[in-house]
């Protein structure tokens, strides 16, 4: 995709939403954190249900490690693989309370040593508690990407990289977020809803649907 309908997809998005961000609920970095470990094959409403429950109770590292293992799971065993999540959680916490003072680190090094922390999830700490330019690529943006024409690759470590190149820097801290909510909504994996999609005249699908999705 040539860069004037790179930055025109952007300046769309943006007039839609001009301030979007992630659908998880979360008050401070380290919540944010803990419901992104959480979402991983989950949906955002799901991990939403349990951390409704589980932060009113336990929502700093210190306070986690006190639950422990077992009374962690009780408020996440609705979630899928909860018992890994809580595995991870629980070292997580201790590696924060033993070396980062009980804090979340702002650097992805440090991030990504944490135990359920892999590139997709640093970026968006680092994106949406820290506002740095990241973009992390998860299924949604991965089809969204490739679809459109935006940035083709064929890992997302390619489209991530691919997207670092050609996403213009005004729209740089926000395009995660845009992509990720147009895939979620409008450019569906089974059944895109080209009719009322914004940049379906900019977009390079073939397979273009031509009535709205039910």
């Amino acid at each position: 995709m040539k860069r004037a309908k790179i930055v025109e997809l952007f300046r769309r998005l943006r007039e839609l939403d001009p301030h979007p961000t992630t659908e998880l609920d979360y008050t401070t970095p380290f919540e944010l954190l803990v419901a992104v470990i959480l979402s991983a094959q989950a949906t955002d409403v799901g991990v939403n249900k349990a951390t409704r429950k589980l932060f009113p109770v336990a929502n700093t590292p210190q306070a986690i490690l006190d639950l422990g293992e077992d009374g962690l799971k009780r408020y996440i065993s609705t979630i899928g693989l909860f018992n890994g999540k809580a595995k991870n959680l629980i070292a997580t916490c201790r590696i924060l309370v033993e070396q980062h003072g009980a804090e979340v680190p702002r650097s992805r090094e440090a991030l990504e040593a944490l135990p359920g922390v892999g590139r997709k999830t640093a970026n968006v700490v680092l994106n949406t508690a820290f506002g740095e330019p990241t973009i992390a690529v998860d299924t949604h943006i991965f089809r969204v990407s490739n679809r459109t024409g935006l940035a083709r690759g064929e890992t997302v470590r390619a489209v991530e990289d691919a997207l670092n190149k050609v996403v213009p820097d005004e729209f740089r801290k926000d395009a995660h977020h845009w992509l990720i909510l147009h895939g979620r909504y409008v450019c569906k994996a089974r059944r895109p809803d080209c009719p009322s999609c914004a940049i379906n005249d900019l977009c390079a699908y073939r397979h273009k649907t031509v009535t709205h999705a039910a």
